[in-house]
């Protein structure tokens, strides 16, 4: 993993202001973004990032299913790493199975954060069950120091980054996926450096935003639908 510094404390102090300044964007472009290509049934579960529920993908759940996917949330809470997931992701893994097995279809993962991590994993542990990942601001590909979150992510996680399990899974999520990925990331990001949140030879989309509501901007959800509406 690459060893690069965290995002300035000036842009650390701006996330708040600027992720309302997302949702003022998002409420001035609903025509644009009902111009997205139309949906094709498929399963699409969205995964929240680190201490939030479903309820912060709300917005983007609803624009999905508007375009014509089928859009649910992960349903297991809040996201506090393996206390919810299960130590093996063993909660995770059922869910997406359970998907799976309801629609008859592989399912297409979109993970915000460490939300995308979870999804990562998830491709390469459900072979045949996961179609396609897509992460949104996920520092997958560097060291959590990298960040301005890694104090918080043992905190509320209780797992710390320097144990063997938990630098096991991060090497997991950095690999190649065996499924279609892309990461949407953004070198503003004010929590994490963006450059670890793309991987050399991966499909990466570039946006400029903050991380905190990096989920309800207008660029994050048109290039989500766009990367959909391919495959």
């Amino acid at each position: 993993m690459t060893a690069l510094s965290p995002p300035s404390k000036w842009l650390w102090a701006a996330e708040f202001p600027r992720g309302l300044f997302g949702l003022a964007e998002f409420a001035a472009s609903q025509t644009r973004l009902r111009a997205a290509p139309r949906g094709d049934g498929r399963p699409v579960m969205i995964l929240p990032g680190l201490m939030t529920t479903d309820r912060s993908n709300t917005f983007l759940r609803q624009y999905l299913t508007r375009l014509g996917y089928r859009v649910e949330g992960w349903g297991l809470g809040r996201n506090i790493g393996a206390r919810v997931v299960g130590g093996d992701a063993e909660r995770l893994m059922a869910r997406i199975r359970e998907v799976h097995e309801r629609t008859g279809e592989p399912v297409t993962l979109i993970g915000v954060s460490l939300g995308g991590i979870m999804a990562r994993i998830a491709a390469h542990r459900l072979p045949g069950v996961v179609r396609e990942v897509i992460t949104v601001s996920a520092p997958y590909a560097g060291s959590p120091r990298a960040t301005n979150v890694w104090r918080s992510f043992e905190f509320f996680t209780g797992e710390k980054i320097d144990d063997a399990k938990v630098q096991g899974q991060a090497a997991l999520a950095a690999m190649p996926l065996p499924v279609p990925e892309t990461a949407i990331w953004s070198r503003s990001d004010g929590l994490v450096n963006g450059t670890i949140c793309r991987a050399s030879g991966a499909r990466a989309i570039e946006v400029r935003s903050s991380h905190v509501g990096v989920q309800w901007r207008r660029d994050v959800m048109l290039a989500i639908a766009g990367v959909l509406g391919e495959r």
